[in-house]
């Protein structure tokens, strides 16, 4: 999936993948206004002198981490003067607090105690710090039914519901397991599920401006699927679908103002996401926790938002991640375009399906437009 960074990117940006994007992945891509930027192999960009020492703005991953940051090291001295001041362009400390889920927490505190609202999350429903087995048993005398998360995990990893007791020795070892290589693990409520959200931010010199909101789906392990384009399903019962669009009212300034205020304008730039989730109260009432998790990175959501001003704007569709263990990318590719080719009206998707990821002949991963 190398190649999704290209609808974040400038015709002369230049795009570091394992191999270059196959020529017929431009063409339904171009029907839709989208043009390709520069793409460039790894293996040759860290052979190529003239490309290791020529001037850059920036250097834009997908995410930052300690390995990210190793791997692009070749091409930081050619870096622009105001790129090497960015926060983001050393790893330290700060950068791996932030990033982790405990740091989400003290944002939702923060979001609860200075804007109170009846609809988001009580403080006695928000997620508790475990270090030792007792931590989580209190959880699940607590709440009866918990979700426990890694502090550092992305796209729906790291989680395990527990529901039943007693608790399997197998689940007690991979609890012990995360508090023992992170330090600590997260325990939350399991709670009654109706819809996943998440706002998109951009920081820029230590100010944060909204950039829009997205509508993803999970499996039932919570792992990420995909993103409703263009609106919200159509199966969805109204009082849902008022509380959802009502929601962005009371947390998008609010969210902004402790974003801006906090580590993550000093320490971060680029862009990021907060998953917010909206669920059933035993009173049959819905309410939102509005900082699940924190994603400093590029993210599907964010990838959601651009494509939907490439979509007929009258219609719906989702955008899907793509992968099968015993079937490749590119006969999936083919069917689909069978079934449901692509048509276009004035530079925008109408219906039908458009690969979003070159289909190698190898790959078994993919991503796609659906409308």
């Amino acid at each position: 999936m190398d190649a999704l960074p290209l609808f974040f990117a400038a015709l002369d940006d230049c795009v570091l993948v394992e191999k270059i994007p196959l020529p017929e992945f431009f063409e339904p891509l171009l029907k839709m206004g989208i043009r390709a930027p520069v793409f460039i192999e790894k293996k040759r960009a860290f052979h190529d002198e003239g490309f290791i020492n020529q001037l850059r703005k920036s250097l834009q991953p997908w995410g930052w981490s300690p390995a990210v940051h190793k791997f692009l090291s070749p091409f930081k001295n050619s870096c622009s003067e105001t790129f090497k001041q960015s926060p983001v362009f050393y790893w330290s400390p700060e950068q791996r607090e932030i990033r982790s889920r405990k740091y989400a927490l003290e944002i939702l505190h923060r979001l609860i105690h200075e804007f109170p609202e009846n609809h988001f999350i009580s403080f006695d429903q928000t997620a508790s710090v475990c270090t030792q087995k007792k931590d989580f048993e209190q959880a699940l005398s607590k709440w009866k039914k918990i979700m426990v998360k890694s502090p550092w995990s992305s796209s729906g990893r790291g989680l395990q519901p527990i529901s039943k007791t007693p608790v399997h020795p197998k689940v007690w070892e991979k609890l012990a397991g995360i508090v023992k290589t992170q330090g600590y693990a997260m325990a939350e409520p399991l709670l009654n599920r109706k819809a996943d959200i998440a706002f998109q931010f951009k920081v820029e010199k230590q100010k944060v401006s909204f950039v829009g909101i997205s509508n993803f789906t999970t499996d039932n392990k919570g792992q990420y699927m995909g993103n409703n384009l263009n609106g919200l399903p159509g199966d969805w019962n109204k009082k849902l679908l008022d509380f959802v669009r009502f929601v962005p009212q009371i947390i998008v300034e609010p969210l902004t103002h402790i974003l801006e205020s906090g580590k993550i304008a000093a320490f971060y730039e680029g862009y990021l996401g907060v998953d917010a989730l909206i669920y059933e109260d035993k009173y049959g009432g819905f309410k939102i926790n509005p900082c699940l998790e924190i994603n400093l990175r590029y993210n599907m959501g964010l990838l959601s938002v651009l494509l939907e001003k490439h979509l007929a704007t009258n219609r719906k569709g989702v955008f899907r991640t793509w992968f099968h263990p015993e079937k490749l990318f590119i006969d999936f590719k083919k069917e689909m375009e069978q079934m449901h080719p692509p048509s276009f009206s004035g530079n925008r998707l109408e219906k039908g399906f458009v690969a979003l990821t070159s289909a190698q002949s190898n790959s078994h991963f993919g991503a796609f437009v659906f409308i």
